[in-house]
């Protein structure tokens, strides 16, 4: 019996605005992924897995889940007595959902109720993200449910708010010389840190306003224009959602990143973002010339994930 593959994510827009309300776009990433698998545990990595499996078992045990998602916990139980763990390349803090793609699996296989990502309905997405938003929990602390909803639905999502996701088409990527990127800043980032430093920024008033006037405009414009294939108006909102990055969530972005993040805005030759929670990890990359941005960005280890 094969399981299925759970992928990465990538959140190409809306990294901490969707905590407030704004929206965001998101993808799979099918460059890493993971899927729950049996062995004898013979090597370190599997287990590892085992045992954090278990310790989230007892964690779904005591959680009050709805009937209509409950979770078959003895079965769990069971095949982690018989070598369950979870086999994965996701890097984890690097902001593409190595846990979100491990809650995913997991209620794959043993939600009572099974679902077809193709004939799913808005409001069963919105449940599904709350519902997930709480198995994750437990990795981050609090969490949107995103994560694991984009993982198993494998689909590109665009979230609308706090509490609407809907499914989405992202135009066909082509062959031309514009690119989306990962640049890995190497380093590791941890997101409970990193989301408390935002909660502790948002308790000023004008982080709150320039959040909410600017940082949510340019958001949004990006995710308008990107779905339309206007790169104009999406590179134009692009360079004032770096700059605004770079003014208000330095603590955010990697030290590696500084210099190549301020070189991008003073040259135009690409824009820098976030790419999840930061603090490590990937950074976002978009350029209409990718050779040349390559170039200017060659001690880095890049992605190319997207071509336009």
């Amino acid at each position: 019996m094969t399981n299925p593959l759970f992928y990465a994510k990538i959140l190409l827009f809306g990294e901490y605005g969707i905590i407030e309300d704004s929206q965001g776009l998101t993808l799979p990433y099918s460059f890493y992924k993971g899927a729950l698998k049996f062995s004898d545990l013979s090597s370190d990595f599997e287990k590892k897995s085992n045992l954090s499996l278990q310790k989230y078992s007892v964690y779904l045990k005591n959680l009050e889940i709805p009937d209509q998602f409950k979770i078959d916990i003895s079965a769990l139980e069971e095949d982690l007595r018989n070598g369950l763990f979870f086999d994965s390349n996701i890097p984890q803090g690097y902001g593409v959902g190595s846990s979100g793609a491990l809650v995913a699996a997991i209620f794959e296989k043993y939600s009572v109720k099974k679902y077809s990502p193709d004939h799913i309905s808005k409001n069963e997405l919105k449940d599904l993200k709350k519902i997930f938003g709480e198995l994750e929990s437990y990795f981050h602390g609090k969490s949107s449910g995103i994560d694991p909803l984009i993982c198993y639905m494998n689909l590109p999502i665009l979230i609308e708010n706090r509490e609407n996701v809907d499914k989405v088409s992202i135009p066909k990527g082509e062959e031309g010389k514009g690119a989306i990127f990962l640049i890995d800043s190497g380093m590791t980032g941890e997101t409970g840190p990193m989301v408390q430093i935002f909660f502790e920024k948002m308790k000023t008033e004008g982080f709150r306003k320039t959040m909410k006037e600017e940082f949510i405009r340019y958001n949004n414009a990006c995710i308008e224009a990107f779905l339309k294939k206007e790169m104009n108006p999406l590179f134009r909102n692009l360079k004032n959602l770096s700059i605004w990055a770079y003014e208000h969530f330095k603590p955010m972005i990697p030290e590696s990143t500084y210099k190549a993040w301020k070189k991008g805005l003073d040259t135009n030759a690409y824009y820098l973002k976030l790419c999840g929670s930061g603090g490590g990890g990937y950074i976002l990359g978009f350029t209409k010339d990718y050779e040349k941005a390559e170039k200017m960005l060659s001690g880095f280890q890049k992605e190319v994930i997207y071509r336009f």
